[in-house]
Order: C-alpha cells, then sequence, then structure tokens
C-alpha cells in the first residue's frame, strides 16, 4: 500500500523542503506586516512631531491637564490651610505663623489687577483666579496669596516666564498684584495704598501663576513699596525691609506654592 504525496512537499531532492508557491504567499504577508507597523510607528512619531508631543513631555502634558481643573476640584483648605508655619521664615531666621482670616469667592480676573499688570498677564489668559488673605500672629501684618489659573499651553507660560525673568517685572513697583480686602477682618483697610512688598511666580511646570502682597493690618500707606527679594536684604532701611513684610509675602508665598505643587504631583498619579 502506498500514500500519496504531500501536496505541500517535493521530494525531488533527498531533503523534503516546502514548494515555493506555498512559501511566497507566507513572505509577501510576513513582509506586509512589518511595513504595516513601520508605517503605524512612523505615523505615531510623525503625529508627536507635529503635535509637540513627546514621551519626555508627557509629565507636562500631564501636569497641564489635571492643574487646569484643579480649581474647582481640590477643596480650599489645601490650597489655602486654615494655619500656616513659617518656620525660620522670619527676619533673621525667625519663626513665623500665619492665620487664614478671608478666602476670596473664586472668580475671573477683571479688576483683580492693576491695567498694566492686567495687559503683562493678557497674552496666558485667566480661567480662574483663587485668593485668601492671612494675618500673622500679631495681627499686625496682612499678606494675600492668588493662584491665577491661567487658560495657556506649556509654550505660552514658558514664554511668559522668559519675559518676567529677562525684563524683571516680578520686581517692578507697578506690577504689584492687588491685596483682597475682606470686609470685618483685619485686612479690611487693605488697598492699593497700602501694599507694601510682594512676589510673583510663573511655574514653570503648571499653568499657573503664583503671587503673594504683604501691607500693615492698621491700614498705613506705604511710599516706598519694595519687592520681598529686596526687601528680606540685610542692608535694606525701608518701612517693607524693617517690619518684615519682604518675609511675610515670601513665606506665605512659598508655602501655598510648594502646597500646590504636591497637589498637581498627587493628582497626576491618581489620573
Amino acid at each position: 500500500m502506498s500514500f500519496a504525496r504531500p501536496a505541500m512537499y517535493d521530494d525531488s531532492t533527498t531533503r523534503l523542503r516546502p514548494i515555493a508557491t506555498w512559501a511566497r504567499p507566507r513572505a509577501v504577508a510576513a513582509v506586509a506586516c512589518v511595513v504595516l507597523g513601520l508605517g503605524l510607528i512612523g505615523g505615531a512619531a510623525t503625529g508627536s512631531w507635529l503635535t509637540g508631543e513627546s514621551v519626555a513631555g508627557g509629565t507636562t502634558r500631564s501636569a497641564y491637564t489635571v492643574t487646569g481643573a484643579l480649581w474647582h476640584s481640590v477643596p480650599v483648605d489645601r490650597l489655602f490651610p486654615p494655619e500656616l508655619e513659617g518656620e525660620g521664615a522670619g527676619p533673621g531666621g525667625a519663626d513665623r505663623s500665619w492665620t487664614r482670616i478671608a478666602v476670596a469667592p473664586d472668580s475671573g480676573c477683571a479688576d483683580a489687577f492693576d491695567p498694566l499688570l492686567s495687559k503683562v498677564l493678557a497674552p496666558v489668559g485667566c480661567l480662574r483666579l483663587l485668593r485668601a488673605t492671612y494675618a500673622d500672629a500679631t495681627r499686625s501684618h496682612v499678606t494675600t496669596v492668588g493662584l491665577l489659573f491661567t487658560k495657556a499651553d506649556a509654550d505660552a507660560m514658558q514664554t511668559l516666564r522668559n519675559r518676567f525673568t529677562e525684563e524683571g517685572l516680578d520686581r517692578r513697583p507697578d506690577l504689584m498684584p492687588r491685596a483682597y480686602a475682606a470686609k470685618g477682618t483685619a485686612a479690611e483697610g487693605f488697598g492699593d495704598a497700602q501694599r507694601a512688598s510682594w512676589t510673583m511666580s510663573v511655574l514653570p511646570d503648571a499653568p499657573v501663576v503664583a503671587y503673594a502682597v504683604s501691607g500693615f493690618a492698621d491700614g498705613r500707606a506705604v511710599t516706598d513699596p519694595e519687592p520681598a527679594t529686596e526687601a528680606m536684604g540685610s542692608n535694606t532701611t525701608s518701612a517693607p525691609a524693617q517690619s518684615g513684610l519682604g518675609h511675610e509675602a515670601k513665606g506665605i508665598g512659598d508655602r501655598v506654592e510648594r502646597g500646590l505643587r504636591k497637589t498637581i504631583a498627587a493628582a497626576e498619579k491618581s489620573s
């Protein structure tokens, strides 16, 4: 008894091998898969290049995405804690503590800044502005801290940050942020004329401009306001420097900004 030769083999030689007509379709299919795979990879890479996306930029995009929603999803006590401790934050390394005395309703930016500062910030837009005012332990100093959530992307924020750095915009008295003078509090008389020292920063990794501005709780006007970096100098004799108001603005502003960064990092991990 004999069996028919398998159709897929050629026994004309001593070693059986697949017939070419069967192998050719398989080879063509394999090549097609390779080409298709390379095309998909290339298309993804091209798309990323065209949109400015990359693996390295993933964290930045995520931070921008989550930060835009923080203003309405994070409890106010996390953004502006009721109590802030400033170990070594005062003049000469003295400890400081601050109590939140008012929180402004979340709002847009209309009338929140002097006209010139509004013009400087206009390119990044205003999504939401959050503010709170603190008083020091003696209730003699008041400080408003603000978080401006912008509508800008990473490139626009970097452009604004570069401008602040190169032109020293954070040190110009005509670009001081305004205070939040809540009625019935120690900050009720904290108006434009009472602003004494301030700090302002454009965050490098989130669409936020953070600032703090300090003054006297008794409503006295200040004729020579100074940015916190100058008012904290050892040889400065101005009223803001001698009263420690530069340290107040810097201390509160830094702690609120650090808290925001932690909140953003936590939101990124959970997203």
